[in-house]
């Protein structure tokens, strides 16, 4: 039975890993008529003015340049522009392509998003119907359906919390009960070990480093068309090599999803490997109960 199968979780980044560059670049701040360098730089002001969270200040921008500009910021907006992001090579076929993959070996797949963007625009793109959660920064929206208020903020440090929540198949934000209760690891909904961790950088280092620390696999993925480093900073393939060598991540590989390319083959030999590990853990288990 399906049902029965072993869960592999497969944790995505959103911005720099599946979709080149931030999702606000591509409609909204294009609808502010401004830069988006000039977007950036604004909100990292605000932020180190007010001594402030980054994402809560991207977010705060948001809606005051939106006010500004008299731009509607109701919930389908944002799920609009969703619609227009755009994908790294091979994205759209890639997760249909690894569920039968997996599931040849015994195994099904849970694809869940962890990000800083925004989860109204990953619920308007294409390739939203694939993830099991969609655990990304969002508003509250008031009586006439405008945001208002962030509901949620997820930053570099608290992404670790929803990978905790996956692990223990929490569906959801809010509910904190059972985030520190302990719960036995053959109770828990899918083991670290079958956690799989696909980010883009420096942002991703805690939750790259938790999933190995319990097993899993970390992957760091850099844009392939993107080679050449920028006011003297380190190149995104650089830095994923950085990561590597401080053994923060597993693997490195472009962000091309494409089937036969370097990124697949790693997901694919590491399903290979947990398919592996779970038929000795039914041998053993079967050997057990023999005596």
């Amino acid at each position: 039975m399906e049902s029965s199968k072993p869960i592999v979780a497969i944790a995505y980044d959103f911005d720099g890993t599946l979709a080149p560059g931030y999702m606000q670049e591509y409609d909204f701040i294009p609808n502010l008529k401004i830069a988006n360098e000039e977007f950036w730089e604004e909100s990292d002001r605000q932020a180190r003015e007010n001594d402030m969270d980054g994402v809560l200040s991207y977010m705060l921008l948001m809606l005051t340049k939106a006010k500004e500009k008299g731009i509607s910021i109701k919930k389908d907006d944002f799920i609009r522009y969703g619609k227009n992001i755009h994908f790294f090579d091979g994205v759209e076929d890639y997760f249909e392509r690894i569920n039968h993959y997996a599931d040849l070996r015994g195994l099904k797949v849970e694809h869940n998003i962890i990000s800083s963007g925004l989860r109204e625009f990953v619920a308007g793109t294409s390739i939203a119907k694939h993830f099991t959660n969609i655990f990304a920064s969002g508003f509250v929206y008031d009586k006439k359906g405008a945001a208002c208020w962030p509901a949620l903020a997820i930053n570099y440090t608290n992404k670790t919390q929803f990978l905790f929540r996956i692990n223990k198949g929490i569906r959801n934000s809010y509910d904190n009960s059972l985030i520190n209760k302990r719960i036995p690891k053959e109770e828990r909904a899918v083991p670290f070990q079958n956690f799989i961790y696909i980010g883009d950088g420096e942002t991703d280092v805690p939750a790259m480093k938790m999933v190995k620390l319990q097993g899993g696999t970390a992957i760091t993925v850099y844009n392939p068309r993107t080679q050449v480093a920028k006011d003297g900073r380190k190149s995104p393939r650089e830095l994923c090599i950085d990561l590597i060598n401080q053994g923060r991540a597993d693997y490195m590989a472009p962000a091309d999803y494409r089937d036969g390319q370097p990124l697949s083959r790693i997901v694919e030999k590491v399903i290979d490997k947990i398919a592996a590990e779970q038929a000795l853990i039914s041998i053993k288990g079967e050997t057990l109960n023999r005596q």
